[in-house]
C-alpha cells in the first residue's frame, strides 16, 4: 500500500466544553480516520486517500478520569460527593494511566493522528508530546523533564525537579490510546488550575509526589491561549507538521487559515 503522507495537521480551540462532549469528538474524528485506513486497504495505490490529522485545545469544567490501567481505590471521595460537593464529573476510559483530574485553568491537548504520516512509533510519540510540554515550559524560564527509569519506574509527564531534586512534582499529565497507528486522547498541562481538586485523588496513582502548575511556580496567572499557542509551535516543529488553524465562525460554518496563535 502506497498511502500518500499527509502532515498537515487541522487545530481546533474547543474553549471550555464538557469531557463527554470533547470525548464524542475524538471519537467521531477517530473513526474517520481509521474508515479512511480501512476505505485505502481495498483500493489501488494510485486511487488511496491520504488520511486527516487534528489537533484540539480545550478545558473542562471538573472531571475525574481513570484510565484502563487505573485503580478505582486512588479516587478518594465517592461518586455522589463528587458531584454534590465539588461540581465534579468522573469517567472510565479508554486509554493508559491511571486517575487524573481535568478543570478549569487546565490546558487539555488531544492529538489525533494517523501515525503512519509521521512515524509509527508509540514510544517515540509519547516522547514527543512531552518534550514539546518541556520545550514549552521552558519558554519561561522552568527546567523540566522526565522522570526516568525501565518499566514501572518510569513516569510518564513532564516534571519538575525530575532528576533527584528535593521536591518532585509533577505539572503535565499524558495518556494516549492508539489503534491502527491512530491516536487519541493526549495531555493534560496545569496552567492556571486549582490544585486543591488533586487532593480527592491519588494522582496517576502515585502517592509520593506532588502536584504543581505554572501558575504556581510563575507566581502569577498565564493566559492559557498563549501557553496553548507555544504548545502547537513546539509539537509543530517536532512532528514537522503543517498547522491548519480552524476556526468556527456560525454554528455550521467554519473558516481555515494556515497557523496562527489559538
Amino acid at each position: 500500500m502506497n498511502t500518500r503522507i499527509n502532515k498537515q495537521v487541522v487545530v481546533e480551540n474547543l474553549g471550555l466544553i464538557d469531557y463527554q462532549a470533547a470525548w464524542d469528538e475524538q471519537e467521531r474524528l477517530f473513526a474517520q480516520i481509521v474508515a479512511q485506513k480501512v476505505q485505502n486497504r481495498e483500493r489501488p495505490d494510485a486511487e488511496q486517500v491520504s488520511t486527516p490529522n487534528y489537533l484540539l485545545f480545550c478545558e473542562h469544567p471538573h472531571v475525574y478520569t481513570l484510565g484502563t490501567s487505573g485503580s478505582i481505590d486512588n479516587l478518594l471521595v465517592d461518586e455522589e460527593r463528587l458531584a454534590t460537593d465539588y461540581g465534579a464529573t468522573f469517567f472510565k476510559i479508554r486509554r493508559g494511566g491511571d486517575i487524573t483530574y481535568h478543570g478549569p485553568g487546565q490546558l487539555v491537548g488531544y492529538p489525533i493522528l494517523d501515525l503512519a504520516n509521521f512515524f509509527t512509533d508509540i514510544h517515540r510519540y509519547m516522547r514527543l508530546l512531552e518534550e514539546s510540554i518541556i520545550r514549552t515550559l521552558a519558554d519561561y524560564g522552568l527546567r523540566a523533564g522526565r522522570v526516568e527509569g525501565v518499566g514501572a519506574d518510569r513516569l510518564t509527564g513532564v516534571w519538575l525537579d525530575y532528576d533527584g531534586g528535593p521536591r518532585p512534582r509533577k505539572i503535565c499529565a499524558m495518556g494516549v490510546k492508539a489503534s491502527r497507528w491512530v491516536t487519541m486522547h493526549g495531555f493534560a498541562l496545569n496552567v492556571n488550575t486549582d490544585l486543591s481538586y488533586f487532593g480527592h485523588i491519588v494522582p496517576c496513582g502515585i502517592s509520593d509526589k506532588a502536584v504543581t502548575s505554572l501558575a504556581a511556580e510563575l507566581g502569577h496567572t498565564v493566559p492559557l491561549n498563549e501557553v496553548a499557542g507555544r504548545v502547537k509551535q513546539h509539537l509543530a516543529d517536532l512532528f514537522e507538521m503543517e498547522l491548519i488553524q480552524q476556526e468556527k465562525t456560525q454554528p455550521n460554518e467554519t473558516v481555515t487559515a494556515v497557523s496562527g496563535p489559538l
